[in-house]
């Protein structure tokens, strides 16, 4: 007989496959030039993060290689203990000077960082406000402080500027989170409106910045959209994306960061980034720093594709293509995956309710006669099903 462990797993599994959002893991190999391969079939993937290709890139991989060599394969605790082997300071240096900040503090992912930061910052007595499409770590961090949380319309800097207004004068100290570039939308917060509130309310800005680093404001992160740096204290985000290796971190002040280094409970406790990674990161860093080209180049390859579709211009290389229900998505993914491109199916709870789709994002070396094969196989076969549904 199945135990009531399994019983109650089994009958969620059955619910959620009824409405098509069972989750399922398919072995995916990645390659170089946006390729990936899938039950034997090379595809050619647009919904990867690793927005530059610099995981695949070979000073990248060299450099980790070099790194294990050196240093092993892990670092063995965590950093407060003997974890924090030496390509650490290099890192936050590089990433501090890149953020124009004084210092930075590296985690173990972008979401243990999100978790660690905002408890550590924010607790009963204080105020967070956040973004309604920020990340869901900014969001459970939010939970885990027990501060007084009240979330705003998207980017909606006049009902921001409602919540301060009837919030602010109770609580001790103000935590204001958002995405510099939302992840499933693709466009950017008004960071420099969103810091002039903060200013006027001494409001503690934070924007997690994971989709932003090394592919807008010429590699520095949204935070720099425009070429004046925004006035963000917190400038968290991630080394798992444009970076090309994996990890998270924070650009703040030193007093900050060293607070954040006592304090963050992910940080605290959990075993340090492996030489490997740490050294992939700062080879990435080299390579984004001495081309503002090609750290441009994944939104112009975004661009390109939304021309085709006459899409609004997209501030970011990720472009979504919103058709509803989970049913419709996964059709349209499968569409494509029988044409050769990969491109992942993405439905609630990811986004809400009634706006499933395909989150095409788009890669340095993707190829322009790629890119607008695939528009081709949206406008032809896609949208025509979707206005007929």
């Amino acid at each position: 007989m199945m135990s009531s462990l399994d019983a109650f797993a089994a009958s969620k599994l059955a619910q959620l496959e009824a409405r098509n959002l069972r989750r399922r893991l398919v072995e995916t190999d990645r390659r170089e030039q946006a390729y990936a391969m899938r039950d034997g079939r090379q595809l050619i993937s647009f919904c990867c993060n690793d927005y530059l290709n610099l995981s695949q890139h070979p000073r990248v991989k060299a450099a980790a290689i070099a790194a294990i060599e050196t240093y092993g394969t892990g670092s063995g605790a965590s950093r407060l203990v003997t974890g924090n082997h030496p390509l650490f300071g290099v890192l936050e240096a590089r990433l501090a000077k890149l953020k124009q900040a004084e210092d930075s503090v590296i985690f173990g992912s972008g979401y243990l960082a999100n978790l660690g930061i905002v408890p550590a910052l924010a607790g009963p007595g204080d105020l967070i406000l956040a973004d309604e499409l920020s990340h869901s770590c900014l969001l459970m961090g939010t939970k885990l402080s027990g501060a007084q949380a009240h979330i705003f319309r998207h980017n909606d800097l006049a009902h921001l500027a409602e919540l301060l207004a009837a919030h602010r004068g109770a609580a001790r100290h103000c935590l204001i989170l958002t995405d510099g570039v939302f992840s499933m939308d693709g466009d950017l917060a008004p960071v420099h409106e969103m810091a002039a509130l903060a200013r006027m309310h001494d409001a503690w800005f934070m924007t997690d910045d994971a989709h932003g680093i090394g592919v807008v404001g010429d590699g520095r992160g949204s935070s720099f959209v425009g070429g004046v740096k925004a006035d963000v204290p917190l400038q968290m985000g991630t080394l798992s994306k444009a970076i090309g290796s994996y990890g998270g971190y924070l650009c703040a002040s030193k007093v900050v960061c060293d607070f954040i280094r006592t304090r963050a409970r992910t940080l605290i406790y959990s075993t340090g980034l492996p030489p490997a990674s740490v050294a992939a990161a700062i080879a990435a860093l080299d390579l984004i720093e001495e081309s503002p080209d090609f750290a441009r180049s994944a939104v112009k390859k975004a661009a390109l594709f939304a021309r085709a579709l006459n899409l609004p211009a997209p501030e970011s290389p990720i472009v979504p293509l919103i058709l509803g229900e989970a049913e419709a998505t996964l059709n349209a993914s499968a569409l494509l995956e029988a044409e050769g491109f990969l491109v992942t199916a993405i439905r609630p709870p990811t986004v809400p309710e009634g706006t499933a789709r395909l989150r095409f994002t788009f890669t340095a070396e993707h190829r322009d006669e790629d890119i607008l094969r695939l528009a081709g196989l949206v406008r032809e076969r896609i949208l025509p099903r979707h206005a007929a549904e």
